[in-house]
Parts: C-alpha cells; structure tokens; sequence
C-alpha cells in the first residue's frame, strides 16, 4: 500500500519518512480485491479468511496460548493446512517448537541413502528436539 494515500493514526510518516510501502492490516487485506494478484481461487480464499479472522480475533497472533490451541485455531480456517500453521507459528509467534514435518526441505534434509523419510518418521525422529523444533528446522533447512 502506498503510505502517503493510507497514512493514518497507525502509520505517522514523520517518524518513518525512509518507507514508501508498508504491509496492511488484516482488516484493509480483508477489504481488498486480491483477483489480480494471478493466484487460484482457494488461495485467495485462504488469504481472505485469514485475514478475516486475524481482524475479528478469532486467530490471536499473540503467544498467549498453547502451539496446539494456535495450530487447532489456524488449521480450522478453509485452506490453512499444518505445514502453514506450523510455518506461521515460527515466524510470526517466534515459537520455539513448532515444526512443519510436512516441510519438501526437511524431507530432503532428512533422507538417508537417497530414501525420503515418511512423515511418521520426521515427527518421530524431531520428538527428542522438543522444545526446540523450529531451530532444528532452521538448521536442517541451511543444511
């Protein structure tokens, strides 16, 4: 979005003069037409229902709850799977534990003799790295 035509309460220009661009919120993404960025359907639908429900409350972005209540939460919305809630918690809670054993780079990290490990095995084999999944996957992934 451009800030000089969106500058608001939340966005003082004077005290970022340096920015020219900057995110939206969940409610201005909610409003906006997304049907030309050129994605499918479902994942305009995902991106909407997302941002819907991060404007509502209905996801909390905050660490306050449980990994399992925010993946429970962002895995019932149309179009968020696990690898996504998973990815999301690392990223945007900063939580130490989630991992996104569906993840193509940790399957390639992984594998042994060239065989690819089956999601029961990653998740097996990540249970003795708990509570510090996410940086077992940050480092396989730099592997």
């Amino acid at each position: 979005l451009d800030v000089a035509a969106q500058a608001g309460p939340l966005c003082d220009q004077s005290q970022h003069a340096e920015l020219t661009r900057f995110f939206p919120t969940a409610a201005e993404l909610n409003a906006c037409a997304l049907h030309d960025l050129g994605m499918p359907g479902k994942r305009m639908a995902a991106i909407k229902g997302l941002a819907s429900a991060a404007a509502s409350g209905a996801v909390n972005f905050s660490s306050a709850g449980s990994l399992s209540e925010f993946i429970a939460g962002l895995t019932s919305l149309p179009g968020i799977g696990a690898w996504t809630a998973q990815y999301i918690a690392m990223r945007a809670l900063g939580e130490p534990d989630a991992f996104p054993a569906d993840d193509l780079g940790l399957v390639r990290a992984l594998q042994q003799d060239g065989a690819p490990p089956k999601r029961r095995q990653i998740k097996e084999r990540a249970q003795s790295w708990r509570p510090w999944r996410a940086y077992a996957a940050i480092h396989l992934w730099n592997q």
